[in-house]
């Protein structure tokens, strides 16, 4: 009789209830074992504005699931292996992020295990009926620093373009506009950044619960964001417009009032009024049918709850017994004789040094020409890297946080390395070309390629040895930065054999 099936050892966890009970144990399990990084996110909501919507994501997750209890109750539950799948790419994602040092992939990564555990312990039927709610979960990473500089730039351009009708003679500098009355910055955070990510999680909120059609969501969310980015060039103008006809203090006030009041409602206001009229989705009308869902089969609750366990522990144990010790540097590194060049004793106009927190040594010299031309060379040291102590990251590098020195534009650099304006008190304007090498690796300007290269010597036992070479000009008059760093990067030779003998890898 069927009656007698649900004594089989292996379903004892059958129902809502048992499996239920399987995915809290293994979700309290993840939470508890990766427990940083969720605090990690947390903290990250919390303090950063970038990233306050996110604090809104987990409850709007558990109103989209609330949403769907009634068709979800009349679905059966079931393990599901194939789901293990999801849960073991996270665990190696997170594996990958914390080698690479990577938070953003940490944080992703563990998102994935929380969803990959409730497509495997609630079934593929369950886990359709919540796809949405799962993927939102996604923002409640807090990711989108890449997008900073690209909408710096853009504002800045939104602005000058604004201007220029309004008749405002204006001069822009990468980020930096100069008016007749005044030096203005489209800081980080101007850039709208925030309002662009927060305006994402929100419109795909809205596409899901007020569209059917995929058109309709292609088209608003299209809209949403095109109208944000340039909403927020607007705003940027304004201020600028504001300065030129009152003061600078009044233009900082009425900029305070619209950025941190009433952008983001107008925004709101003027995307959900012209969209009203084109919602196809009626109240009432239900998120799925379930008897399209239903699915025939299941895995032992057990057995899978138990390999998800599995799955989860051997991320962090093959890291930690893959991560050896650093291996020992030769000491600060020596500044190098360069043919043409003398070490200078001419001060800089404004005092620039790069930040690498947790370097081992960071060693700087300034060199002249006889042509008058002036650089600084900077070499920072690692014998390897962790968390806090990384070649490239957040607030590391040529204008690290708090040095007083802003990021302003790209600069030409060659194909292996990366450069960068940079502009400091007083408007001085420099230029920084750096190298990043890791281990006994060819120097690169990418920063992905270095975090790539980190997490392979990490997860297999590599040199994890690491140095990052940064050579320097100011710009001033009759003196090109640009002239200066490609004559000295010439006669430098390769810059390999300086990171080599820095690093002690030859």
């Amino acid at each position: 009789m069927e009656d007698a099936l649900p004594m089989r050892p292996e379903v004892k966890l059958s129902g809502w209830r048992g499996h239920l009970t399987a995915l809290a144990i293994v979700a309290c399990t993840i939470l508890a074992l990766f427990h940083r990084d969720l605090l990690g996110m947390v903290a990250i909501w919390w303090n950063a504005s970038t990233y306050g919507h996110c604090l809104f994501v987990p409850i709007l997750v558990a109103w989209l699931v609330q949403q769907r209890l009634p068709g979800l109750r009349r679905l059966e539950p079931s393990a599901w292996a194939p789901g293990l799948l999801w849960l073991g790419l996270g665990a190696f994602a997170w594996m990958l992020g914390a080698a690479a040092g990577v938070a953003v992939v940490r944080h992703g990564a563990l998102v994935m295990m929380l969803q990959g555990s409730v497509i495997a312990l609630l079934g593929p039927a369950v886990a359709r009926a919540l796809l949405f709610p799962l993927f939102y979960a996604f923002f409640m990473v807090p990711f989108g620093e890449e997008i900073v500089a690209p909408l710096q730039l853009a504002t800045a351009h939104i602005s000058m373009i604004l201007l220029g009708l309004t008749g405002v003679p204006a001069q822009m500098q990468g980020i930096f506009i100069t008016t007749p009355n005044g030096y203005f910055e489209v800081a980080e955070a101007c850039s709208g950044a925030k309002f662009v990510i927060a305006m994402t999680a929100y419109g795909l909120l809205v596409c899901n619960v007020c569209f059917t059609s995929w058109r309709r969501r292609v088209a608003f969310m299209v809209g949403t964001l095109s109208l944000s980015i340039l909403a927020n060039g607007v705003r940027a103008f304004a201020t600028i417009f504001v300065a030129e006809v009152t003061t600078i203090d009044a233009a900082a006030g009425f900029d305070h009032v619209v950025y941190g009041w009433l952008f983001f409602a107008v925004i709101l206001i003027v995307v959900m009024a012209i969209a009203w009229p084109f919602f196809d989705r009626q109240p009432g009308d239900p998120w799925f049918d379930p008897e399209d869902l239903r699915h025939k089969g299941h895995s032992a609750t057990g057995a899978v709850a138990g390999v998800a366990l599995a799955m989860i522990v051997a991320a962090p144990l093959w890291l930690a017994a893959s991560a050896a010790a650093g291996q020992p540097l030769p000491g600060a590194p020596a500044m190098p004789q360069v043919k043409g060049w003398v070490r200078s004793d001419e001060p800089p106009l404004r005092p620039w040094r790069p930040r690498f927190d947790g370097a081992d040594h960071l060693a700087m010299a300034r060199y002249g020409d006889a042509k008058g031309q002036v650089v600084d060379l900077a070499i920072a040291t690692f014998d390897r890297q962790d968390e806090g102590r990384e070649l490239v990251g957040f607030g590391q590098g040529a204008a690290g946080a708090d040095s007083g020195w802003t990021w302003s534009q790209p600069a030409p650099a060659p194909g292996d390395a990366r450069g960068e304006q940079i502009t400091g008190p007083g408007r001085v304007v420099r230029h920084v070309v750096s190298f990043y090498v890791v281990g006994g690796g060819r120097p690169t300007g990418s920063a992905h390629l270095v975090k790539l290269a980190t997490m392979k010597a990490r997860l297999l036992g590599g040199d994890r040895r690491a140095a990052a070479i940064m050579v320097s000009a100011e710009e001033r008059a009759g003196r090109s930065a640009d002239a200066a760093i490609a004559a000295f990067l010439h006669d430098l030779g390769d810059v390999k054999d300086l990171a080599d003998r820095s690093l002690g890898t030859r």
